[in-house]
């Protein structure tokens, strides 16, 4: 696998004369078989050589030894050879040179990529309230997304329990409750407060049940009211949108990738995590038909393939998707070659928002799904109708993407030059 990369043969026997040769080779196997761009393996080899000479160095006669020498060694090579280089500088090269070791060892060592696995954080309250979220997924039927989000906000909770000593959930209060809200008020938005305070009186709710409190304290919990109509959707106008696809270098496999995806959120309507759950099978070229299969609450949605769409995805199809046995439709750029994620689409869409100079509030996909829907709202078209095109089960959740005809409120604003009298 060296000879691939490297083509003088004194190059390769020096890479296999290291006592970590084997361990090299194993990786860079690995870097190959994942997509990675030839540079990479180039960059991070001679890294890895001085790495275990460095650590010949200082003894280490077996593999399991080389976890704890990583730290020393990227010090030593800022020492030697980033000495006038300014932080930010040596942080980027210090980077690199710990990610090349490190993932060299987590793939050439499986008890150390074991662990060096993100720990994910435990469940709060398993003590107080073991069941709780059982509770959340059996009875209630809530989805892991959701209950991520119940475990965010209680695990606040619980450090602030502890902070204050209060160590037994049957002595809550309410004075405890309302200064813990008042806490999260200054850090939190009103969205965010809304979100606290309902898993807060969901939890109460359920300690009450189980008997752990005495008295239902759910009900002095009041979230922060939020008002349907108190602010304008995050949508665009028809010509932001056409300067942000003209903005789109589709000359690039990358470029035709994400042309493709942002199309198909402006065209459709289509969440970030309905693009990338998007598979070959959903594309129905000789119907011409879309379908989207993971929509929000199960629903399964027909569209009419847009010849437009239909071009752009075949465009990167044909010189842009890498060739996988993997049925997903969009893939990552860069190695290694994995489907894209719901936060990789929404990145692409807010990358190009910015690059074209499009002012709006926290762009991102749902931008263009707002985009959507208000040119439907534009064009006349009943909510029912549009709901259904967006996926919503109701007319008031399309209500809040179509709050307000912005252009024609605009060309009020704006006036014809006459004074009121």
């Amino acid at each position: 696998m060296l000879e691939r990369y490297f083509i003088r043969p004194s190059t390769v026997d020096r890479v296999r004369a290291s006592w970590i040769g084997k361990p090299i080779e194993q990786y860079v196997g690995w870097l190959t078989e994942h997509g990675y761009a030839a540079r990479n393996v180039l960059r991070r080899v001679p890294i890895l050589v001085r790495f275990g000479a460095f650590a010949a160095d200082r003894g280490a006669v077996r593999q399991g030894e080389l976890p704890a020498l990583v730290d020393a060694f990227v010090t030593d090579w800022l020492r030697a050879r980033c000495g006038d280089m300014g932080a930010p500088a040596r942080r980027k090269v210090a980077l690199g040179v710990r990610n090349a070791v490190e993932q060299m060892l987590r793939v050439t060592l499986p008890e150390h990529a074991a662990a060096s696995q993100r720990p994910h954080a435990s469940d709060p309250f398993v003590d107080g309230a073991p069941r709780f979220f059982a509770y959340l997924r059996d009875e209630r039927g809530l989805r892991e997304a959701s209950i991520q989000h119940y475990g965010h906000f209680l695990r606040r909770f619980e450090g602030y329990l502890d902070r204050i000593g209060c160590h037994d959930l049957g002595s809550l209060s309410p004075p405890i409750l309302s200064a813990f809200v008042m806490e999260c008020a200054g850090v939190f938005g009103p969205t965010a407060m809304t979100g606290l305070c309902s898993a807060l009186r969901v939890f109460l709710r359920f300690l009450h049940r189980e008997g752990v409190v005495q008295r239902d304290l759910s009900r002095i919990i009041e979230p922060p009211q939020l008002y349907r109509l108190a602010e304008l959707p995050r949508s665009i106008g028809w010509d932001a949108v056409r300067r942000m696809l003209e903005v789109v270098d589709r000359r690039a496999p990358v470029g035709r990738r994400d042309y493709a995806i942002l199309l198909l959120l402006v065209t459709y309507g289509l969440r970030a995590c309905e693009v990338a759950n998007l598979t070959l099978d959903d594309l129905d070229w000789k119907r011409e038909r879309l379908h989207v299969r993971e929509r929000k609450a199960d629903h399964v949605a027909v569209y009419p393939l847009s010849p437009v769409v239909g071009e752009a995805i075949l465009a990167y199809l044909q010189k842009g998707r890498p060739e996988t046995a993997d049925r997903h439709l969009f893939f990552r750029h860069l190695a290694p070659q994995r489907p894209l994620t719901f936060e990789g689409v929404s990145c692409r869409a807010s990358h190009y928002l910015h690059k074209a100079d499009i002012p709006v509030r926290r762009a991102g996909s749902h931008t263009l799904r707002h985009a959507c829907v208000q040119h439907l709202v534009d064009a006349g078209f009943p909510l029912k109708t549009i709901g259904d095109y967006v996926g919503h089960r109701s007319a008031s959740s399309t209500e809040i993407y179509a709050k307000v005809a912005v252009e024609t409120l605009r060309e009020v604003a704006l006036g014809d030059g006459e004074m009121l009298p």
